[in-house]
């Protein structure tokens, strides 16, 4: 078993050399982030949740970790996740995915529903099957560019993330900081572009047998509220939460909104 205290650490998952952050005591729960995202991005989140192990790591090729040797499909995406936890010594946990992270989750409760206990999707779709974003929104997503300029960040984070970032000038730059700090490489970001081509859940949502929260905000650019309606529908005995007024970014702009709702339902009997 790995220990990882609280700061960042490094373990490798074969050969790739993975950056980890550990904090806190409880039940764990595995958080997996959005595309290009890194474990810094958690924060807002991290401070509002208590009484859990949460567990967070720059995916590879995102932050410090280096790329996966593996295939880049959600399927092996998953395998990695599955080993990652593994080499940490947790048999199984709760798991919040957000975003391309969400679309990861939902593969991972279907291909290895024994790692997965509850399962929180935040912000996220189905993939090939679900609405997708406009045309626009959808052309700035295929570049790691905004992780990379702030002048650009700034310029198309209001249209792009909607919430709070259209009118709060001053989010907006606090966000930009935990974005410039650990920029994903190009070739990972590649990566996640490449396991999302072709993909969908949607065959095998009818398959996760986790407890589920869907969890969106209603002014989300990125992703229109049709696709967690649709998640909800799939999935037996889900639950569908949407904070009208939130963007796509809902766990950094309204993290004591989103905490009490992840804490509640991973607290249910």
């Amino acid at each position: 078993m790995i220990t990882v205290e609280s700061g960042s650490s490094y373990v490798n998952v074969g050969p790739t050399r993975v950056r980890v952050r550990i904090v806190g005591s409880g039940p764990p729960l595995l958080l997996v982030m959005g595309i290009g995202g890194n474990l810094d991005m958690w924060q807002p989140l991290a401070g509002e949740l208590h009484g859990r192990r949460l567990i967070m790591f720059d995916f590879p090729g995102t932050g410090s970790s280096a790329l996966s040797w593996l295939p880049p499909t959600m399927g092996f995406n998953a395998l990695f996740v599955r080993m990652l936890l593994r080499r940490l010594g947790v048999a199984n946990a709760d798991v919040l995915g957000y975003s391309w992270g969400g679309i990861l989750a939902q593969h991972l409760a279907i291909q290895h529903p024994g790692v997965v206990r509850r399962l929180v999707l935040v912000a996220t779709t189905v993939g090939l099957g679900g609405k997708p974003p406009p045309l626009q929104v959808a052309a700035r997503l295929t570049t790691p560019r905004r992780y990379y300029s702030r002048s650009y960040f700034r310029s198309v984070a209001p249209s792009l993330y909607g919430g709070r970032y259209r009118s709060d000038p001053t989010m907006v730059e606090a966000h930009a900081q935990s974005r410039m700090g650990r920029p994903p490489s190009p070739l990972g970001y590649i990566a996640q572009l490449t396991a999302l081509a072709g993909y969908s859940t949607l065959p095998g949502l009818p398959f996760v047998k986790a407890r589920t929260l869907v969890l969106a905000g209603g002014d989300d650019p990125i992703v229109d509220t049709f696709n967690p309606k649709l998640i909800a529908r799939f999935i037996s005995g889900s639950k569908l939460t949407i904070i009208p007024d939130a963007g796509h970014l809902l766990l950094v702009e309204r993290p004591e909104a989103a905490a009490p709702l992840i804490d509640d339902f991973l607290s249910a009997p």
